[in-house]
């Protein structure tokens, strides 16, 4: 083969061998650049709420105010503290309840970016 053939052969060789290294080079940078950084959070959430109506502090508050109420007066009066304890036993308990279902819990997430 004459000298020209062969230094073009070897040209066309070269820039395989560099394309290809750069072509590799430039993959392995990019999948070092995509993997994601990972980390913890802790976040605030509203608990789950399981009773929305407070059905169940209502009608514990109620039946305890009820019997304290009854230890009170007598005859008609004690009907009536009866009655006014078991409402007002009611309206505390429904609040006491709230107050427990409108507290936060934290918990941790995982992030990525």
């Amino acid at each position: 083969m004459n000298r020209k053939l062969k230094s073009t052969i070897a040209v066309a060789l070269m820039s395989c061998v560099m394309a290809t290294g750069a072509a590799t080079a430039q993959t392995k940078s990019k999948s070092k650049a995509h993997q994601p950084r990972c980390y913890d959070v802790e976040v605030q959430r509203p608990k789950q709420i399981k009773d929305q109506h407070k059905i169940a502090g209502t009608a514990i508050g109620a039946v305890a105010g009820g019997l304290l109420g009854n230890q009170v007066g007598g005859g008609s009066g004690k009907k009536l503290a009866t009655a006014a304890g078991a409402v007002g036993g009611a309206f505390a308990g429904r609040k006491i309840q709230e107050n427990q279902q409108n507290k936060t819990e934290t918990v941790i997430e995982r992030r990525c970016d």
